[in-house]
């Protein structure tokens, strides 16, 4: 699957967090060798030595091959075991069929990675493979790589075929054919013990591992089993291993592996599942940027064309309605699906969250049935006689539970690239999950709801917790992306209303990164409904969008009704808007991670005031006997953390561009700016919150015990943060190139920030008060910044313009914009009032701080050559 990286992706998220194909009824493959229409005599002369082996014979006899001692089990691959020997049998009904090839870790050593390590359950490797018969007796395997099609009946399919070859991935030598040489039977041994990248680690995990060769004498097959759609192979491989010394320099994250250093090798289990793609693959549904699935894509060419068509559609699972029930769904009565969304719960997961975890996925019923299907979403708990089934197995899909440290979940999905179906589904579940919501929750509602004030919570209020999580988690495997816009739809002031709020939700998607209610105050008394996350007016929709009936016989038709249903949609129901900047625009201010509300000067001024009323509490609320202040530490970093959010969930309004995406028959901007109040309210509140010294936030009974001075100071380092942000090239140029655009009226443009901000910096040298040391070093840091614009000297090639790609400036230098002539008229008058100022300043620090600017300025107007 390709993600888009955060970047969950990650991860990563994440994450995260993909591509798309128009399919004819039947599929066309780019060819590859043709299959030999009968098989060559039982030849016992020498011929070319195998890749898996050293030189050999032609084919024997099946029966010499698969003897009387051979333990066999049919599936998508007879499979054999002969005495310490693994053989394929491989029909022709499978040759030349699409297999995805899914490679999981089982076991690994214990490991602490720099990004993050890794756990068995997860996944390291993913491919499509082909069988295929090739010449000399041999069955070569290729790679699969999806990038451009055409249908065989076109004559352009001849170009596309010669320039989309798969590569020959591995060559197995024939060992026997059956009697109706209607299949053939390959020895498997050595490929599955050995190291091949098909069906091995991949290599970003070799580096991560610092893993060098296979070690053939500790690797070997633990077992093979076969099913009807699909062959699991169970490996245990020993690597050599020599890590890096400390503080050696790697390109690459790597981990941290004791095994290495102990043993100078690491051994890992592995499971490899392939599973047989379906020979026709599902009707794709044409993506659409409104409704955010991921998707995937390829080229399609045809003799018809005028142009290359790019053919993109979303990730989904197959959820189709019975063949008895096909017009009542169509019609719009819920019916069962043919086959439903099971996940299965790791028995390695506590008990006590297992109910919680199968709520969340549980939770999704609701958003499916507006899809017009009822019980086609599930969880379960995995069967504890389950003897036959394997949490690797491909056909099972489960939340996989971590014991780790890492604050983190991940949702991703297996799918078909061919149609985006998804196949299977691995959660990734970290045990340490459960501090990361403890340390929101209690930051963000501590204020309004006395369960969240304490270092430990109610197992009833961590089970609700976890559940959101699990929606969440679950809604990626279901294809959806982040939401990072939909929480804009909501008027902040509605946010307090307790009746609508606990209603309706603080946002309308649970695929929004808006954690908890943070606008609710005490005085509102909302209920803990009021403060949770949970599937909503878009999730239900798009769903709906994803998984409903769209009619249409052609594509044009489909995406002509998906159009219809998308804008019908939106204009009756603005709380369906998707937005999110992992697509492209990241300077849209409705699409941020961890806001909410409309107004996000108005939202953060009441988190703020929360946030203060925590802060006098948080000695009480974090004491502990055995405790040695690190929980008041833990919790202070994480109220400063969430008060950084606030000043940037704000500064993106300055020099905001929303993108909202049209028709062209609408006849609208798709591009508009942030309204020129907006921006000028939101440079008043960083005057007042942040560039002002906040000095609420130095709590002497927190500081005397957390904080050594001469350590990073967090005040100051916020401050320098949203200085840095405001003066950022990026920003500065595209308020200019707004404001050329857009209009004055408009537009906030670079000289009314300059002006406004430069007059709340420096007020002081009009009011005559003493400068705070605060202010001192952020007044000299402003000096120093307008300094690099006007005099950039070496590092000006170091500056760049971006604009995302949305401006042909998007690499221009620093130098030939107005950006440096609005910095040196701000500082000559700088210089006419820090002058003027001096006099005047009867505090000594001040007077000493005014003169050494009055220097810095000169120097920099003026500089010495």
């Amino acid at each position: 699957m390709k993600k888009l990286v955060l970047l969950l992706l990650f991860p990563g998220l994440t994450l995260g967090v993909f591509g798309q194909r128009r399919r004819t009824p039947t599929p066309t493959p780019t060819p590859t060798t043709p299959p030999t229409s009968t098989p060559p005599p039982l030849a016992t002369t020498q011929a070319p030595a195998g890749l898996f082996g050293g030189p050999r014979t032609g084919p024997k006899p099946y029966k010499d091959v698969i003897t009387d001692k051979a333990v066999s089990q049919k599936g998508l691959f007879t499979v054999h075991r002969v005495d310490d020997k693994y053989f394929f049998e491989i029909s022709d009904t499978v040759m030349n069929r699409e297999i995805m090839a899914v490679t999981r870790f089982v076991r690994v050593p214990a490991n602490k990675g720099v990004g993050r390590a890794t756990y068995g359950g997860e996944l390291t490797n993913q491919q499509t493979v082909t069988f295929e018969r090739g010449p000399s007796n041999n069955v070569f395997m290729r790679v699969v790589t999806l990038v451009n099609v055409a249908d065989s009946g076109n004559a352009i399919y001849k170009a596309v075929s010669n320039s989309n070859l798969n590569a020959i991935a591995a060559a197995f030598p024939v060992a026997a054919y059956t009697k109706d040489s209607a299949s053939v039977v390959i020895d498997v041994t050595e490929f599955f013990k050995g190291d091949n990248q098909v069906v091995s680690i991949s290599p970003s995990a070799k580096r991560s591992f610092s893993l060098s060769s296979i070690a053939s004498d500790r690797s070997y097959i633990q077992n093979i089993s076969s099913f009807p759609i699909n062959t699991e192979v169970r490996t245990v491989k020993t690597f050599n291993s020599s890590p890096s010394l400390p503080g050696g320099f790697s390109p690459f994250p790597s981990s941290t592996i004791p095994a290495a250093n102990a043993a100078g090798a690491v051994t890992i289990e592995l499971n490899t599942s392939m599973i047989l793609l379906p020979r026709i693959p599902m009707s794709v549904r044409y993506s659409d940027r409104r409704v955010g699935f991921f998707s995937e894509d390829f080229t399609s060419f045809s003799d018809i064309q005028q142009r290359v068509e790019n053919n993109k559609f979303a990730v989904r699972w197959r959820m189709e309605p019975k063949d008895e029930d096909i017009e009542k769904w169509k019609q719009g009565q819920l019916v069962e699906p043919k086959k439903p969304i099971i996940y299965y719960i790791d028995p390695a997961t506590p008990k006590k969250w297992r109910t919680a975890l199968i709520q969340g996925i549980n939770d999704w019923q609701v958003a499916f049935e507006k899809a017009g299907f009822k019980n086609a979403i599930m969880g379960k708990e995995w069967p504890d006689t389950a003897s036959a089934m394997s949490m690797e197995d491909a056909r099972y899909s489960v939340i996989r539970y971590f014991a780790s440290d890492v604050e983190n979940a991940y949702g991703p999905n297996i799918h078909d690239p061919r149609s985006g179906e998804i196949l299977e589904s691995h959660i990734g579940w970290y045990h340490n999950v459960m501090k990361l919501v403890h340390d929101w929750f209690m930051i963000q509602t501590a204020a309004i709801n006395p369960r969240a004030r304490k270092m430990k919570f109610d197992d009833d209020l961590m089970a609700q917790l976890i559940r959101f999580v699990s929606s969440h988690e679950v809604g990626h495997t279901l294809g959806l992306m982040h939401n990072m816009g939909n929480s804009s739809q909501t008027p902040v002031e509605k946010l307090r209303d307790k009746a609508w709020v606990e209603a309706n939700g603080h946002t309308a998607s649970i695929m929004d990164y808006a954690r908890f209610n943070y606008v609710a105050q005490p005085e509102d008394h909302i209920s803990e409904t009021g403060l949770f996350p949970r599937i909503g007016d878009y999730d239900k929709w798009a769903i709906r969008w994803g998984y409903g009936y769209i009619p249409g016989n052609t594509k044009e038709e489909q995406k002509a009704t998906s159009n219809k249903l998308v804008m019908k949609a939106l204009a009756e129901n603005p709380r369906t808007y998707f937005g999110t900047y992992e697509l492209g625009n990241p300077n849209d201010p409705r699409n941020q991670s961890e806001d909410l509300g409309d107004n996000a000067m108005k939202a953060s001024t009441y988190g703020i005031k929360n946030l203060k009323f925590i802060l006098k509490n948080l000695p009480d609320w974090t004491k502990d006997e055995v405790d040695q202040n690190e929980n008041i530490d833990e919790m202070y970093t994480q109220l400063v953390g969430q008060f950084r959010r606030y000043l940037g969930h704000v500064t993106a309004n300055i020099g905001g561009v929303s993108e909202t995406i049209k028709t062209s028959v609408q006849d609208e901007p798709v591009f508009e700016v942030t309204p020129k109040a907006k921006q000028k309210e939101a440079m008043t509140f960083l005057q007042t919150q942040i560039l002002t010294t906040p000095r609420w936030l130095m709590s002497k009974s927190i500081w005397d015990r957390v904080k050594n001075p001469g350590e990073t100071d967090p005040i100051a380092t916020a401050q320098e943060s949203v200085l840095n942000n405001l003066l950022s090239t990026p920003r500065l140029a595209r308020l200019q190139e707004s404001t050329e655009r857009f209009g004055a009226v408009k537009a906030y443009s670079a000289v009314e920030l300059f002006g406004d901000l430069q007059k709340g910096l420096f007020a002081e040298l009009k009011t005559k008060k003493p400068i705070d040391s605060y202010r001192r070093r952020l007044q000299k840091s402003y000096v120093d910044k307008l300094n690099n614009m006007i005099n950039p000297g070496s590092s000006a090639s170091g500056i760049v313009i971006s604009f995302g790609g949305a401006s042909a400036l998007s690499s221009a230098d620093i130098s030939r914009t107005d950006i440096p002539s609005i910095a040196r008229a701000q500082m000559m008058q700088l210089k006419t009032e820090v002058t003027a100022a001096i006099a005047g300043t009867t505090d000594k620090m001040s007077k000493i701080h005014l003169m050494d600017l009055k220097e810095r300025i000169k120097d920099a107007l003026d500089p010495k050559k």
